[in-house]
């Protein structure tokens, strides 16, 4: 499976597959088929080749064919100084800046990212996020989950950290079932 994400400044219209469209100016997501007349992120599912055994092969998931899945859309705010604590999601995720500021450290490294930023989370690995100690930050992302994963927050703080702790709001513009081919 490979997640990836589209930036288009002045519109985009989808005819349906796995895709995730979020219209920027109206801060609403769809799935599948849409038309967005301004800014617009759109998500693509694409699926990689299967084995001979029938196993569908992931760069960053190992995937059950015979499994349903769920893709998610969240919108998520950090008031000025958030930390998310060392977190992980049960699946693969990539977030969008729409305005603010973010430090993502993952895997040793810090990273920064302003408006238009993007970063990808493997799900498994560990990762912290700080809002700007002068600037709150909006993000969006899409996720894709096991659909046990279904209406639950996906999240798991690594070191036992509570969810009141984190400081984010989190707001679910969209979740959508789907099944990988066989």
């Amino acid at each position: 499976m490979r997640l990836s994400l589209y930036h288009f400044d002045t519109g985009v219209q989808t005819i349906g597959g796995n895709r995730v469209v979020y219209d920027v100016e109206r801060g609403a997501a769809r799935f599948g088929a849409a038309s967005v007349d301004g800014p617009a992120l759109v998500w693509q599912l694409d699926h990689d080749e299967v084995d001979a055994e029938g196993a569908l092969l992931s760069r960053f998931v190992q995937l059950d064919p015979y499994a349903s899945w769920v893709v998610r859309c969240d919108r998520i705010d950090f008031p000025r100084g958030a930390v998310v604590p060392a977190h992980t999601h049960p699946g693969p995720a990539i977030l969008y800046v729409l305005h603010g500021e973010v430090e993502v450290e993952a895997d040793g490294r810090a990273s920064f990212f302003g408006p238009g930023g993007a970063w990808f989370e493997s799900g498994p690995d560990a990762v912290l996020t700080r809002a700007s100690s002068h600037l709150g930050a909006s993000c969006v992302r899409a996720l894709v989950l096991p659909a046990e994963w279904a209406g639950k927050r996906p999240v798991r703080f690594v070191e036992g950290a509570a969810a009141e702790d984190a400081g984010e709001t989190v707001a679910v513009l969209l979740e959508h079932a789907i099944a990988l081919p066989r």
